[in-house]
């Protein structure tokens, strides 16, 4: 057992993280693409029309899952930044740093795909509703994560900052799952729950959790393809960088 733990530590390692990252990444895009389709198709073509909303619903297949993701992916990169944090591993601090553009891209689509859905049903493009103001929140605490790290030269000192700006702001996040259920808002409760049958169609349901797979298959691909280049980055001085360059026609 003891062997078999210093075996996966040792992928903490950039040396070791870089090739199997390398291999993982064609894998995660096939899984995006297979995820992708099958969700577009059951959402566009499949799926029933909706008996209030007619044609118009179908975004959801698109805001809600880029509205889990915008949450889950800042979760994981204050993960990261803990861990980063605690034990002063670098690619943790990696990891949290490559998932922030990705966090940020899904919290844009989340606001706006759900503006073009809020159009029709409230009247506005924009209201200051509990929800979609923590979910806004969430957008600048993204680009305040990436603007801080870019502004600090120095990688140490840049990671560490980010980090204790991630594990700040992670507050938000149960705020804005909880947003419906504290206040009075205009946007509707939870479509799926753990604690009680769906509210929507079965295939309605699967059409949205195959996208958000879709989704989640994207992040970890972009995340290991911006993971390996900060690698290369930060670690161009060290001998097996050098060799690896040199391989390379």
């Amino acid at each position: 057992m003891e062997n078999k733990i210093i075996h996966w530590f040792k992928y903490a390692s950039p040396q070791s993280f870089y090739p199997l990252a390398g291999r993982m990444i064609p894998w995660f895009w096939a899984l995006t693409a297979i995820f992708m389709a099958a969700g577009l198709w059951i959402s566009f073509f499949v799926a029933p029309t909706d008996f209030q909303q007619g044609e118009g619903y179908r975004i959801i297949f698109i805001h809600v899952p880029a509205a889990w993701m915008s949450m889950f992916i800042y979760v994981i990169m204050a993960f990261w930044s803990a861990i980063g944090l605690a034990w002063n591993t670098r690619l943790s601090f990696i990891m949290a740093r490559a998932l922030a553009p990705t966090g940020a891209m899904f919290t844009f689509v989340a606001l706006w795909t759900g503006a073009f859905w809020g159009k029709p049903m409230w009247g506005a493009w924009w209201v200051w509703d509990a929800r979609l103001t923590s979910e806004l929140i969430l957008f600048f605490l993204y680009v305040g994560v990436m603007a801080l790290q870019a502004a600090i030269d120095e990688p140490r000192r840049s990671d560490r900052a980010g980090a204790l700006l991630n594990l700040v702001g992670v507050i938000n996040v149960p705020i804005i799952y909880f947003s419906v259920k504290w206040w009075n808002t205009l946007h509707q409760g939870s479509s799926v729950s753990l604690t009680r049958a769906p509210s929507m169609a079965h295939i309605m349901l699967w059409g949205m959790l195959i996208m958000a797979l879709a989704a989640w298959m994207y992040t970890i691909a972009v995340a290991l393809v911006r993971a390996r280049a900060l690698v290369l980055e930060r670690e161009r001085q060290t001998d097996w960088v050098r060799a690896l360059l040199e391989e390379k026609p």
